[in-house]
């Protein structure tokens, strides 16, 4: 039997501790969306967003900071380059499992997008019905190296490790953790277009104009690739955090794609 999720908690997933949020209904109740952080991100990071999110469609919304981030357990650095693999591979459909993950969506920023297109193309699980990814990354440009390294400099020169640590327990290793193996050189080889031609599930693609993570090429990915109905949304003045810097556009959008997969939700 599977346990009630409470507002927020742990949860024991392959000797790791995962924090986790939690609002809405229960997975057994009503479909649920899984929100997957970005690359500096935490369960507590999406803000109000997951509240807005439930009460907008009618779902439970779950967060949860992978091992490494937020309050859960560290991780053995450095990371493994693989390691957005290894979390859509072997953890997210144990997380899945653990909070009676029924059906629903997979909603990912960032990195979490790129696990979230990793776990759609990689993993035949019929209980996603569909994808949502924000700013994810298919291969790596020179403007995310670029900007990463910047990223390096305000952690290690400027105020960004003490802003950090007002999310994460464990600052160096989310930090280190990220910046460490995207600046790897052998990272720049990084490329997960075959996953995005293995997904079988609608796709909604929401970019900003002005992200500085990532060029236009990151939606030709998707154009060229999908072998599904895909709806690409390239918001103009956004930079990497559509859901930050237009909340209200987002949350239409990806209601509109959760009411597409879910029509009885209306009649709520």
């Amino acid at each position: 039997m599977t346990m009630a999720l409470a507002a927020q908690g742990f949860l024991e997933i392959k000797g790791m501790r995962l924090e986790y949020r939690f609002c809405g209904p229960q997975p057994d109740e009503s479909p649920t969306i899984v929100l997957l952080h970005e690359g500096l991100g935490s369960a507590g990071l999406w803000g109000d967003f997951p509240d807005k999110l439930s009460e907008a469609t009618g779902a439970g919304i779950f967060a949860y900071s992978r091992a490494g981030y937020g309050k859960s357990s560290a991780v053995n650095l450095p990371r493994p380059l693989t390691y957005m693999h290894d979390e859509a591979l072997v953890v997210l459909g144990s997380v899945l499992d653990a909070v009676g993950f029924r059906e629903g969506i997979l909603l990912g920023h960032s990195d979490g997008g790129s696990i979230a297109t990793i776990y759609g193309g990689g993993v035949r699980d019929t209980r996603v019905k569909g994808l949502c990814l924000m700013a994810p990354h298919f291969f790596v440009e020179d403007i995310s190296v670029a900007l990463i390294r910047e990223v390096k400099e305000a952690y290690d020169q400027g105020d960004l490790r003490s802003r950090l640590a007002r999310w994460h327990a464990h600052v160096d290793c989310a930090f280190r953790g990220w910046n460490d193996a995207w600046l790897d050189p052998t990272f720049r080889a990084w490329n997960i277009c075959e996953f995005v031609r293995r997904i079988n599930v609608p796709l909604l693609l929401m970019q900003g104009e002005d992200d500085q993570y990532g060029t236009r090429a990151q939606i030709e990915v998707v154009q060229r690739h999908a072998g599904v109905p895909a709806t690409v949304i390239l918001m103009p003045g956004v930079r990497h955090s559509p859901h930050r810097e237009r909340p209200v556009q987002t949350l239409e959008a990806v209601c509109a794609f959760f009411a597409e997969r879910f029509p009885h939700m209306l009649a709520r």
